[in-house]
């Protein structure tokens, strides 16, 4: 392996097998492979993504265009052809872009059409990292590269020796403009295609500026040229300059864009690129990588290991992205995706919460506290612009999943001590949330009524996904309360969110021991097959969502006859095989074909609804099941390559999943300040808090055979939760796991020991 600014330690003989193992990381940016997960397509995800040049949380994205315009899946790996380089805002192909124009050299006659422009690859040729991309164009004999800021970029592109060099500018279709400046070698446009989600005068305006005059310039409305004009507006615009290369020339443009005014890309691009050339803003691209990838530094892993996991927690400071910029004053302003309106105070977007509120957020609540301030600012502007909380944002409201799982965020920022934001108006946003349904089925609660009368959504009144949804409520309907609990609500409010929380109940079929669908009448739907994926739930069956109890594992055991029972049960997951019922879709949809062929049985760790449920034996006193699960997951269901995903990558949550896998531990329960514990993947991890804390996880006879947690100690005391604390981890110190290749089955038995259930703090 090459040593690219790191030091790999010697070969060590483990159990009689030699193991190279990485001791040290000093750039873990070079270990990132930004092309994890691209080997998707819509029948079968690997990760569903795509390789993103950005800086973490960045307002615009830049990526090689494969597919055609609109295609939500703009970069497939397994493509030949590139059609451009394209700024984005895509969080999935499933929601598609939005502000989005692309970039493209050509040369030897004048290109445009996106199928004509278009020039083989190969990925031997191209070099792709989260501050750098570069990729040779066969037909056009011109190497691309391209570096980021949060809201501006520079591309540079080497010719060979030609009169005939040309650059394609795309600003869309859907609605764009375009303008060539050519005695300021600049290009200026607009482009308003979106997928949804946008007000009426959403535009994306873009500035561009070249390092070599032109010597020719064209504008195209959509096949065909434009004589004798320097701007056009139109369904679809673009521009062609072109200009006289030598061999090895390099041209070098600056690019910003904004969702505010032309005035204001321009000010970005001042800002964040100013007079730095291409390699600057590469240097400066790659330290801002370092640092916050660097947060996390492991050692101790297989080099496998190290890649997968620093490609994973790139994905996880991908998303949310910024949604505002900082005007002439310094001042953060945003245009608002609600009401199109230019505002004061942060905005963030391109989130889908029945994902992230897992495993994503509290992330951040742990790591990046002042951002996760800033966006519970974000969620309160975009309720005082909407009149209620996002739930699934791109830019604005999309009718995207269910669930009011907003009020998770919120909930677990406060109760573990982050402030500066307005939690009065959000706290009346969760309330507003709980007795209404929004305009659109993913805000506000659909089925309100009915839930907040009998308990449940019933199976018979044409709600969808209704068994999904009582679930979800329910375990908000927790997070409610706690936040209530901290803010001192009276009691009748605290009285109706514990009564709420525990609705759960309601849909629990003790004949089965699943959760089931449930008629008005009080029936349970019937016939009942546990395999059938929809109908009653979101993207899963029977077997899946059982587990979304959250908060009250303890009574959830206590529901299915106890412990052993419910040990049982959870066995049952991996030992059943693989079948399902895809008759509510009529077709087998992804999600089940990921289940069907990762051989887990019903384990589809592909989807959400089910990836908390491996650390759920630490809740019946059998915690090595869970550490066994957990490193049987990372192994088998994670890798730095192409395919390296079992399903959506969706907007950082399973990646987050393997994140803090890694680091020996899970937020089971958002909402809490609890972290369940599994199996620690590296021999040494250290956090690099905000404050400048330090927490050091060390496991030094950690291998892939041993797995198994002997004992713990933390800060030098043994210790024998199954859980940690949020406040232990924010102190900083050491928390040292003892490891084994036997299961320790005296340790995480005693009931005093097993993490937070409400049923059990509340007896």
């Amino acid at each position: 392996m090459k040593k690219v600014g790191l030091l790999v330690a010697a070969l060590l003989v483990m159990n009689g097998v030699r193991s190279q193992t990485v001791d040290k990381v000093t750039d873990p940016a070079d270990w990132v492979n930004t092309l994890m997960g691209s080997d998707s397509k819509v029948s079968l995800s690997n990760g569903n993504t795509y390789p993103a040049i950005a800086l973490p949380w960045g307002m615009n994205f830049w990526m090689p265009q494969t597919g055609k315009m609109g295609d939500g899946w703009g970069y497939q790996y397994t493509a030949d052809k590139i059609r451009g380089f394209k700024q984005t805002h895509q969080p999935s192909p499933w929601i598609n872009d939005y502000g989005q124009f692309a970039i493209m050299p050509v040369t030897g006659t004048m290109k445009f059409d996106q199928n004509k422009r278009a020039s083989w690859f190969s990925h031997k040729t191209e070099i792709a990292k989260p501050y750098y991309y570069s990729v040779y164009l066969a037909d056009a004999d011109v190497t691309t590269e391209i570096t980021p800021t949060e809201r501006a970029a520079q591309l540079r592109f080497t010719y060979p020796a030609t009169d005939s060099a040309f650059l394609v500018v795309d600003a869309f279709d859907k609605g764009s403009y375009i303008k060539i400046i050519p005695e300021e070698k600049k290009i200026i446009g607009y482009t308003t295609k979106n997928s949804g989600g946008v007000p009426a005068n959403f535009k994306n305006y873009f500035v561009i500026y070249f390092d070599k005059p032109f010597t020719t310039s064209t504008i195209w409305n959509d096949s065909v040229t434009v004589a004798d004009v320097k701007e056009l507006q139109s369904n679809h615009a673009g521009a062609v300059v072109g200009f006289k290369t030598t061999k090895g020339e390099k041209v070098t443009i600056r690019t910003a864009s904004s969702f505010i005014s032309f005035d204001q890309a321009e000010l970005n691009l001042k800002n964040e690129v100013g007079n730095d050339n291409f390699d600057v803003t590469k240097s400066k691209a790659k330290a801002v990588w370092n640092k916050e990838l660097g947060r996390l530094a492991v050692s101790g892993g297989t080099p496998e290991q190290v890649r997968t996991f620093y490609s994973s927690l790139y994905r996880v400071l991908l998303f949310p992205r910024k949604f505002y910029e900082l005007n002439a004053k310094n001042e953060v302003v945003h245009y608002s995706p609600y009401n199109g309106e230019v505002l004061p105070g942060y905005m963030f977007t391109d989130n889908g919460f029945w994902d992230t509120f897992r495993a994503v957020h509290p992330f951040f609540t742990l790591m990046y506290p002042s951002l996760t301030s800033h966006i519970m600012e974000g969620l309160a502007n975009a309720y005082k612009e909407s009149g209620w909380l996002p739930e699934w944002a791109s830019p604005g409201h999309r009718d995207c999943m269910i669930g009011s799982n907003s009020a998770s965020l919120i909930a677990d920022a406060y109760v573990k001590g982050i402030r500066g934001y307005d939690i009065n108006t959000l706290y009346q946003a969760i309330l507003k949330n709980t007795e209404n349904e929004g305009p659109l089925e993913s805000v506000g609660r659909k089925g309100v009524k009915y839930y907040n009368t009998l308990g449940y959504v019933p199976y018979d009144v044409k709600i969808n996904e209704n068994t999904a949804r009582t679930l979800e409520y329910a375990y908000d309907d927790f997070t409610i309360l706690q936040l209530a609990k901290a803010l001192n609500r009276p009691k009748a409010e605290l009285e109706r969110f514990t009564k709420r929380s525990q609705n759960f109940r309601n849909v629990f079929d003790p004949e089965t021991k699943l959760m089931r669908g449930r008629n008005q009448d009080g029936k349970f739907q019937t016939p009942f097959n546990p395999f059938k994926w929809g109908d009653a739930f979101t993207e899963g069956n029977a077997w899946h969502y059982t587990w979304s109890v959250f908060h009250d594992i303890n009574a959830l055991s206590t529901l299915m006859g106890g412990k052993e029972s419910f040990v049982k049960m959870l066995d049952s997951v991996f030992t059943m095989p693989p079948v399902f019922d895809d008759s509510y879709y009529g077709t087998t949809i992804h999600e089940i074909r990921e289940m069907q062929i990762m051989n887990m049985g019903q384990y589809a760790h592909g989807n959400q609804p089910i990836q908390h449920m491996i650390y759920l034996y630490n809740y019946a006193g059998q915690p090595w099941k869970t550490q066994y699960w957990v490193r049987q997951v990372m192994e088998k269901l994670y890798k730095a390559t192409p395919d390296g995903y079992c399903g959506d990558e969706d907007n950082g949550q399973t990646s987050a999943w393997y994140v803090f896998s890694a680091m020996g531990f899970y937020p089971v329960c958002p909402g809490t300040p609890q972290y369940v514990l599994g199996t620690p993947l590296f021999a040494k991890l250290t956090m690099t808090l905000e404050d400048g804390k330090v927490m050091e996880i060390d496991a030094p006879h950690n291998s892939e055979k041993n797995l198994y947690v002997q004992k713990a100690e933390l800060n030098g005391a043994a210790y024998t939760k199954n859980w940690i604390g949020h406040a232990d981890l924010q102190k900083g110190g050491k928390l040292i796991f003892e490891m084994g290749n036997e299961p320790q089955k005296a340790r995480g038995t005693n009931p005093a020991d097993y993490p937070y259930s409400y049923s059990t703090a509340n007896k």
